[in-house]
C-alpha cells in the first residue's frame, strides 16, 4: 500500500521538489502552502507521515505540530531554515519526532522518511489481553510493551511513541549504558547526520513525565561522558 506523505511547505519550489523526489520513491504525495490548510489536511487526509515546515503563512508550523498532536500520532518531521537550537528544542517539546535543517539533501530528507515510517509501521494493533510477561515493573513504574502504555502508580501517563520507543529501550536492557549515537541508531533507525541534542531533549521530557524529582531521576540515569541507562 502506498504511504501518503503531507508536505506543508510554504515555497513552491521546494514543495514541488519534494514531492517529485518522494514520488519518485513511490510514496504518495499532498501538499499545502500555508499552515491553516496544512492542519486541516493533517486532520482530514490522515497522511502517514508530514514534512512541516516551521515558517509558514497564516500559522506557524510550531502551532500545526502543536495542534496536529493534540488528535494524532503521526510521525512530524520539521524542516527549519534556522540553526537556532531553541527552534529545534521547541519543535521536539511539541511532539515532532525529528528535524532537519536547510540546506538539506534529498539522499539524508529521504533516509529520515523511510525510518520514521518504519518505526510507525512497528506499534502494534491494541488488543484485549491480561498483563503478563510483556509488562516491565520497576518501582512505582509499570511499561506494557505490548499496549504501549506506561503507567506510574497506576495512572496512565500520556506519552509519545517516541518517547516510549526510547523507555521501553532502555527499560528492557535495564543497567546497560548506551551512548547518544547508539540510541538514534535504535530508536530513531538511522544513523544520525548531525548533532544528538534530540536524545537529550526526549530523555529530558520523559523524566518530566515518569520521575517525581526530574533533576534527581531514579529510572532514566545519565552516565557523564557517555550516555543513559534505565536503572530499574
Amino acid at each position: 500500500m502506498d504511504r501518503t506523505i503531507l508536505i506543508i511547505e510554504d515555497e513552491q519550489k521546494i514543495n514541488d521538489i519534494l514531492a517529485f523526489s518522494l514520488g519518485k520513491d513511490g510514496y504518495k504525495t499532498l501538499s499545502a502552502f500555508d499552515g491553516v490548510k496544512g492542519l486541516e489536511m493533517a486532520l482530514k487526509e490522515n497522511p502517514d507521515l508530514i514534512l512541516l515546515d516551521v515558517m509558514l503563512p497564516g500559522m506557524d508550523g510550531f502551532e500545526v505540530c502543536r495542534k496536529v498532536r493534540e488528535k494524532s500520532q503521526v510521525p512530524i518531521i520539521m524542516l527549519t531554515a534556522r540553526e537556532d537550537e531553541v527552534d529545534k528544542v521547541l519543535g521536539l517539546e511539541l511532539g515532532a519526532d525529528d528535524y532537519i535543517t536547510k540546506p538539506y539533501s534529498m539522499r539524508e530528507l529521504t533516509a529520515r522518511v523511510k525510518a520514521n515510517l518504519r518505526r510507525s509501521a512497528a506499534q502494534p494493533v491494541v488488543e484485549e489481553e491480561p498483563e503478563n510477561q510483556n509488562t516491565i515493573n520497576s518501582g512505582e513504574l509499570s511499561i506494557n510493551v505490548e499496549r504501549y502504555e506506561v503507567a506510574k502508580n497506576g495512572e496512565i501517563i500520556d506519552i509519545t511513541l517516541r518517547e516510549f520507543e526510547l523507555l521501553k529501550f532502555l527499560a528492557m536492557q535495564p543497567d546497560k549504558i548506551f551512548s547518544r549515537e547508539k540510541l538514534l541508531e535504535n530508536v530513531w533507525g538511522y544513523e544520525y547526520y548531525g548533532d544528538v541534542r534530540t536524545v537529550d531533549v526526549t530523555v529530558r521530557r520523559l523524566r518530566e513525565k515518569i520521575e517525581d524529582d526530574p533533576s534527581m531521576p531514579k529510572y532514566i540515569i545519565t552516565k557523564r561522558g557517555v550516555g543513559y541507562y534505565f536503572n530499574k
